[in-house]
């Protein structure tokens, strides 16, 4: 079943900090989100206006049982608003642009999250939720090549897209449902990130025999599968991620269209996590 409707109201939060802006396009203010309130008790986050615009969709895939098939009518449904299908009738410049597609960002994330397809997800996670980028190619808050290199990348990925933001918006709407019906009445999943490079993180605080609480950066990769997360990185977290803080699971969509080994797109701020021994 779809996920319920939040209320318009909304849950006073922690102060706002280098980790939010003050503006976001959905229900919630962005350092509730970015909040370790929000971890320990999370609520439906909608993203302005994409349900009611887009509510043939959602009410045909409240009628299909096979998530495979969901996956199909999603991505074809996506195509046909977005043009992506129609190669052929364009010219060049056109069919380069019509080739990165929400598919072709998410591959592109996959090869390089400090590229250009990343700068564009984290550019994306900044404008819906007010979620402010900490990392990309360095640390943005002290390090003013990497600063540069972000708003570049960002910059030239956008100029190469057709309606990305808004594809994204969509698929971030049909995940949150596709969790709810298949995760039923849970409100976190236990996920696991392997990392070789602590400092990408700032420690916010020691959190006794509860680990520690850092600040990731606003999208970050996750498995759900702890052997793949040592794949990654010499230190892997046990994280209890929120539901609605998921954009995107390997499952989600077609094989055929995008693989991945249990990998989780997960939103950034603060989390309490728990380090794995070896």
């Amino acid at each position: 079943m779809p996920m319920p409707h939040p209320s318009d109201a909304r849950r006073p939060g922690p102060r706002p900090d280098l980790a939010s802006s003050l503006f976001s396009r959905c229900n919630l203010p962005p350092w509730q989100i970015a909040s370790i309130q929000f971890q320990d008790d999370p609520c439906p986050i909608e993203l302005d206006g994409v349900r009611s615009t887009d509510r043939r969709l959602f009410e045909r895939l409240a009628k299909v049982a096979d998530p495979e098939e969901r996956g199909w009518l999603f991505h074809d449904y996506v195509s046909v608003k977005f043009r992506l299908h129609e190669w052929s009738e364009h010219r060049a410049s056109a069919r380069e642009s019509l080739r990165h597609s929400y598919v072709q960002f998410l591959h592109g994330w996959g090869a390089d999250s400090n590229g250009r397809a990343g700068a564009v997800l984290k550019g994306w996670v900044e404008s819906r939720f007010g979620l402010q980028a900490t990392y990309h190619k360095g640390r943005l808050a002290d390090d003013a090549s990497a600063r540069e290199q972000y708003w570049t990348d960002r910059m030239h990925g956008a100029t190469r897209t057709v309606g990305v933001a808004m594809q994204l918006d969509l698929l971030y709407t049909f995940c949150q449902e596709e969790l709810v019906r298949r995760f039923p009445g849970e409100r976190w999943l236990t996920l696991y990130r392997g990392t070789h490079d602590p400092d990408e993180y700032a420690l916010r605080e020691s959190d006794g025999a509860h680990g520690r609480i850092v600040r990731l950066n606003n999208l970050s990769s996750f498995s759900a599968d702890p052997e793949v997360a040592w794949e990654f990185g010499s230190m892997v977290w046990r994280v209890d991620v929120p539901l609605p803080k998921v954009l995107f699971f390997s499952g989600l969509l077609p094989r055929h269209l995008l693989g991945g080994e249990s990998e989780y797109l997960v939103l950034g701020g603060d989390y309490r996590v728990q380090p794995l021994m070896y």
